[in-house]
């Protein structure tokens, strides 16, 4: 089976073409990602509108640069799927409408994929981790902590109340004047910090659960901030900064995650993976925490390689050829979603702002 994957749910436009081996496994025959970080860097962040147009742009260009890398013709593939939610939903309507448009013209099948959905399932591509396993995601505009028991069988043990880890970062890079992304440039920084200097809180830490909290930890770093004296920030100051707030980061999100492996444990006894998965997931602090808590916790821990930790066509690939296996695809009058929770039943987090 080879299928083509679109992902355009956020601020890449990405296309790439997965074969399924016989064993259950996949390989990569392309996986081409269109950035668009210089068009929203001036903004200090993604711009909807820019981002659509950006993806209306250049969509078909990716999808056949992903073909040709590949090797194939369209006449050859088995299915094309695409991102249909969550996401800026300009984008999600760009990719849907394209592989829509290639499903009939070559008449086969069209599978609308949840994207958080390709980041849960790409470390069954990557690491061929079997269900059941602990799912921690944090990206941009995601932080969950999930069971993943199947192909559309999750249950949520915890999500953000307020923002994401991912934004969390961005924001405190651009109070740094480190610029955008912020995810890199924090984490280049903080190499060269001193994480106990500023005494940020840990949001959450302690509490009963799994949710996550990040409002207050911008709102401590700009405080921290202020407190400076005026004038520029110091170089040391900044990378001092960004060391206490990794540091903070990972204290929490292991913390968090140390309570789900609990909760995990009592509905799958007899699992013990934990995979991390998402943009963030490509910081290295991050994945020391989580290495140390899953050997102290006797856990697996599975992560992707960093280039399939960021939004990618891959894991879109991959998901279709999970889904055709159990003979599951769309119709062409799929509706692209804005939000699309891979738990529907999971009760609503106390706060505002909770991402799906």
């Amino acid at each position: 089976m080879i299928v083509l994957g679109i992902e355009t749910s956020c601020d890449e436009t990405a296309a790439a073409v997965i074969r399924s081996n016989a064993d259950g496994g996949g390989e990569i025959l392309s996986d081409v990602v269109l950035s668009q970080i210089e068009a929203h860097r001036p903004f200090g962040g993604i711009v909807p509108e820019v981002a659509a147009r950006a993806h209306l742009e250049f969509a078909d260009h990716v999808v056949k640069q992903a073909m040709d890398q590949a090797g194939l013709r369209f006449d050859q593939l088995d299915a094309v799927a695409a991102t249909g939610g969550p996401g800026l939903i300009g984008g999600v309507i760009v990719g849907v409408m394209t592989a829509k448009a290639i499903a009939a013209a070559q008449d086969i099948p069209f599978v609308a994929v949840n994207h958080l959905e390709g980041h849960a399932l790409t470390a069954r591509l990557t690491n061929n981790v079997a269900f059941p396993y602990l799912l921690l995601l944090v990206s941009g505009g995601h932080s969950q902590l999930l069971i993943v028991r199947g192909v559309g069988d999750y249950t949520r043990l915890g999500t953000t109340i307020d923002d994401a880890v991912g934004e969390a970062f961005d924001k405190t890079a651009k109070m740094l004047g480190l610029g955008y992304p912020g995810g890199p440039p924090i984490e280049a920084a903080a190499r060269l910090g001193d994480a106990s200097r500023f005494d940020l809180p840990r949001p959450m830490r302690g509490k009963p659960g799994c949710h996550f909290s990040f409002s207050g930890l911008k709102a401590a770093v700009k405080r921290s901030i202020d407190a400076l004296p005026p004038g520029p920030l110091q170089v040391q100051d900044v990378n001092d900064m960004a060391a206490s707030f990794q540091n903070a980061v990972a204290d929490v999100i292991g913390e968090r995650t140390t309570r789900a492996i609990r909760l995990f444990r009592d509905q799958c006894p007899n699992a013990n993976t934990l995979v991390v998965a998402g943009g963030v997931a490509a910081n290295s602090s991050l994945r020391h925490t989580l290495e140390k808590i899953a050997a102290d916790q006797s856990m697996t821990l599975a992560a992707p390689p960093l280039n399939l930790c960021t939004d990618n066509g891959a894991m879109i690939a991959w998901v279709g050829i999970e889904r055709l296996r159990l003979d599951q695809q769309d119709n062409l009058e799929f509706a692209p979603r804005p939000r699309w929770p891979l738990d529907p039943h999971a009760p609503k987090a106390a706060g505002a702002g909770i991402k799906a």
